[in-house]
């Protein structure tokens, strides 16, 4: 059932949550932690815990990404990054990290990030994430899908992630570059694609039926996006999962059984966050500024997406953070803390556990109550 709330004579409000506007509840059986599972998979990559690395310059280095693949999450390496433009993009984040005024470094990040992407860079740093034995994904926008594509797929990614604030099943690109039809795209490629963001459940169930793999849910609402302030739109993330959740079943009935997962991408500042967006149909979590707190983490106390430096509107901010730990104790504990920063899978397994589930699926069945007024 919708609920919708009049706004004036004229138009007319569906009534939506985000993570704190619900809670889990208990249920009437619990079990020890050490009998949950947190494995999930994507086509036929296998993994032990339902998080990705988000493909931002502060977050995913090929070092944090072979080290979060490790740990049996998956590494997103963002190929529109300095990893990809500089081949010493280590020592120019190291310098980035030292200026502090913040138009100052908007215009050191328009500077850097104004460096032509070098295809042999990308062959190079996924070669090193390939090297390392672990799962290779890399991250485009849709405006650079078709023109580096080729290179990725030559690179010999695993799997593809197309991302941005919000992806449709054809992008209309300007004039004089070429526009992507998605499911043409999917159709010819040989590795499963990830792609978003969606935060409606037409516009996943269009993402969807392209072939892709899994789907992305948010619309840049991430700790650094000023996209709210700067557009007025934003996509409450627990509305949001359980409408792309709903596509899922719409879809999987209409394909007669093609499972899509839904990954949850944005509003995820607390290991609380991450325990909601499962409860409400995610199958993964992708991280930022979680993962940015690593004291491994290639912004160094920084944190800022691609919209941070955008040439004509930026759409958010390069924020401080505190640093947590090391990325192991941050994802598998133990934690000194009690923010829910760090020890993030055990929280998730412990919630699972207090609430009487073993998988990541059925948790998924999770009673939840509206806790706002």
């Amino acid at each position: 059932m919708t609920y919708e709330i009049e706004i004036g004579r004229a138009k007319r409000a569906r009534e939506v949550y985000s993570f704190d506007d619900v809670a889990v509840v208990p249920s009437r059986r619990t079990r020890d932690p050490e009998l949950v599972s947190t494995a999930w998979n994507v086509d036929a990559y296998q993994f032990e815990i339902p998080v990705l690395g988000a493909p931002m310059d502060s977050v995913m280095s090929p070092e944090t990404a072979i080290a979060l693949g490790q740990l049996g999450g998956l590494g997103v390496l963002n190929l529109e990054g300095l990893w990809t433009r500089h081949d010493n993009a280590e020592q120019l984040l190291a310098e980035l990290s030292t200026v502090s005024d913040e138009k100052l470094a908007i215009a050191k990040m328009r500077e850097l990030y104004s460096a032509p992407i070098k295809p042999e860079l990308i062959r190079d740093r996924l070669q090193q994430i390939r090297d390392a034995g672990v799962t290779v994904a890399g991250s485009l926008s849709p405006h650079r899908t078709a023109e580096h594509c080729e290179a990725v797929i030559n690179a010999g990614v695993d799997l593809f992630v197309i991302r941005g604030n919000t992806v449709s099943a054809e992008h209309v690109a300007e004039a004089g570059r070429e526009s992507l039809n998605l499911k043409q795209f999917i159709y010819e490629l040989d590795v499963p694609v990830i792609v978003g963001g969606a935060a409606t459940y037409r516009s996943a169930l269009h993402l969807m039926r392209t072939g892709a793999a899994a789907v992305l849910v948010g619309f840049g609402g991430g700790a650094s996006s000023t996209t709210e302030l700067n557009l007025g739109i934003r996509a409450p993330m627990a509305t949001a999962i359980a409408d792309v959740a709903g596509a899922r079943t719409t879809y999987l009935d209409e394909s007669g059984g093609r499972y899509v997962h839904v990954i949850a991408d944005g509003g995820l500042g607390t290991s609380g966050d991450i325990v909601k967006a499962v409860a409400c149909g995610a199958d993964a979590v992708m991280l930022g500024s979680l993962l940015a707190r690593a004291a491994e983490a290639p912004g160094k106390g920084w944190h800022w997406g691609q919209e941070a430096h955008h040439e004509d509107l930026p759409r958010g901010r390069r924020i401080s953070l505190d640093t947590v730990g090391p990325l192991a104790e941050i994802i598998n504990g133990p934690s000194a803390l009690a923010d829910g920063t760090s020890n993030l899978m055990g929280a998730l397994r412990r919630a699972m556990a207090t609430t009487g589930y073993s998988t990541l699926k059925e948790f998924q069945r999770i009673e939840l109550v509206k806790t706002s007024k």
